[in-house]
């Protein structure tokens, strides 16, 4: 249980610096919350600008006076979630360190620590918060909306939360099945033929997919949803002809899609379903750009009841704070 952080004497101004005093009750969870070698509160210290020391059970964060404060809050709400056995790894900092600007999260980010946050994902391996303040009303939206297209960059966590949340509802019986799948388009490359069956034609494709499935659940449990057909894994060409009820239907680089298939795959909607359909409307791999099916998509259906459009930026990327950099200078100027 953690003490709340004690302020300084006086009311600081803006560029003032100070030095503010966080203390914590069980020292043996300090390691955790420092990281190894100290490289958490080292990314705090490059982030914002602050100089942390710690004795004991008692840390000191010295800087101006927003940043300080800033780093106190990040380092609590850390701690906190360490106290609620949620992993803490450099992602999480990262996020924490992130949404700690957002004053209108107060109630996110410094939530009562005896309570649940008040959005949070739980599937079989982990409890999942938000790490972005854009990931909040994407998190609502998964939870509330029949239909919702994530737009934006690589690394925002659009496929990741939505198979989340998927399996977060197979989990509960709220669906019977989940069905994740993407078009086969080659990024760039010609990959030529393939060898094996069809499962080890598309899987390549579709690798990002297992990965996200892998974080969620045990290996053996996927293994075994998969081989009951509880969750579907397939190329975008097998939905046609089929009506998809009682799903939480993925449709991931949906950029790829023709006009023609997204109209397909819209449809496949049936009663108790959910469609998630995540793209980056600036990475489409077609022959023919413009005829992508996710911007007409959404230019057709923003706005309808039921329907939710959540856009990302990179500001929003929560992998390593590089991915973010780099996705500017390529959105950047003559890009």
């Amino acid at each position: 249980m953690s003490k709340r952080p004690l302020t300084a004497a006086t009311p600081a101004e803006p560029g003032d610096r100070v030095r503010l005093t966080a203390e914590f009750e069980r020292t043996q969870l300090l390691g955790i919350l420092f990281g190894e070698f100290d490289r958490n509160l080292v990314a705090i210290e490059n982030r914002l600008g602050v100089y942390i020391s710690a004795r004991g059970n008692r840390v000191q964060i010295e800087g101006e006076a927003e940043a300080a404060a800033r780093a106190r809050d990040v380092l609590t709400d850390l701690y906190d979630r360490i106290e609620k056995g949620q992993e803490v790894d450099a992602g999480m900092v990262d996020g924490v360190i992130a949404m700690s600007a957002q004053p209108t999260l107060d109630g996110i980010i410094r939530h009562d620590k005896d309570e649940a946050p008040p959005v949070m994902i739980r599937t079989r391996k982990k409890t999942i918060v938000p790490r972005a303040p854009s990931q909040v009303p994407y998190m609502q939206a998964l939870a509330r909306d029949d239909v919702i297209f994530a737009l934006g960059p690589a690394g925002t966590g659009k496929t990741y939360l939505a198979v989340a949340q998927a399996v977060a509802q197979l989990i509960t019986g709220s669906v019977q099945r989940l069905i994740l799948s993407r078009p086969a388009v080659e990024a760039g490359e010609k990959l030529g033929f393939l060898p094996g069956d069809m499962k080890e034609k598309v899987d390549p494709y579709l690798r990002p997919l297992y990965d996200a499935l892998h974080d969620c659940l045990p290996a053996e449990q996927v293994e075994r949803r998969i081989a009951s057909g509880e969750i579907e894994i397939a190329p975008l060409a097998f939905m046609r002809g089929r009506t998809l009820a009682d799903a939480f239907i993925i449709l991931d680089e949906a950029q790829n899609t023709t006009i023609p298939q997204m109209k397909m795959f819209l449809t496949r909607f049936g009663m108790n379903s959910r469609m998630v359909i995540c793209g980056d409307p600036k990475q489409v791999d077609l022959p023919v750009p413009a005829t992508s099916g996710l911007a007409d998509a959404v230019a057709r259906l923003e706005g309808l009841e039921g329907i939710n459009v959540s856009r990302f930026t990179s500001a929003d990327v929560v992998r390593h704070p590089i991915v973010g950099r780099i996705v500017e200078a390529y959105e950047g100027p003559g890009s």
